[in-house]
Order: structure tokens, then sequence, then C-alpha cells
């Protein structure tokens, strides 16, 4: 198996695929091209979320901070539950290709 080969075509939407689901564990690859969220939205999740950003690029924002943070190849985050964060873009040219490991906090 290979994360970066081959990827689905994201044009439409962004992909998300489950690759290992454990209690209180999931790893997902999910690829976008272009997509945001859209406006208004923050994410708000129950679990913990570890991502590593493998290709491409992205823009996050945290309604706790006051500037985007940019992400490039090899940047990693560990986001707290219910910290609210949305995504403010990503490349519409090139596949942005994280790899997210979701985790329960207890």
């Amino acid at each position: 198996m290979n994360l970066l080969s081959p990827l689905p075509d994201a044009r439409a939407g962004e992909v998300a695929a489950a690759l290992l689901t454990r209690p209180g564990l999931r790893i997902e690859r999910i690829v976008s091209l272009g997509q945001a969220s859209p406006p208004g939205f923050w994410y708000d999740q129950d679990e913990g979320e570890w991502v590593v950003l493998l290709t491409g690029a992205a823009r996050l924002r945290f309604a706790d901070e006051g500037e985007d943070r940019l992400l490039a190849p090899g940047d990693w985050l560990d986001v707290a539950p219910h910290r609210r964060h949305r995504v403010v873009w990503t490349d519409p040219a090139t596949p942005t290709v994280w790899l997210a490991v979701f985790y329960s906090s207890g």
C-alpha cells in the first residue's frame, strides 16, 4: 500500500479513506484539491486529531487565533478535542494529501 499512489480524483470534493480503525483510534488519508470549509463552518470534534500534510499546501484557521496557519509538506498539528478550526484554503493545482490520526481523549 502507498499513501500517495494512486490518489483519488478530488476535483469534485474532498476524499477521505479510513486506513485503520481501532477502538479509540482512526487513521485516514484525506485528499483535497481546492476545497475549503463552507463559510461560517467550524469543526468542533469530540476526538483529538493529529494531522500531517504529505503533499500540497493548506491554510487552517483556529477560532482562538487571529492568523491563518500555512501548512506545507511535513508540517503537522495536534488539534485538541473541541478546538474549533476550519480549512481556509487548499491548493487548487496540486492534490493536498493529509494523514489524519483521530483519537479519543480518555
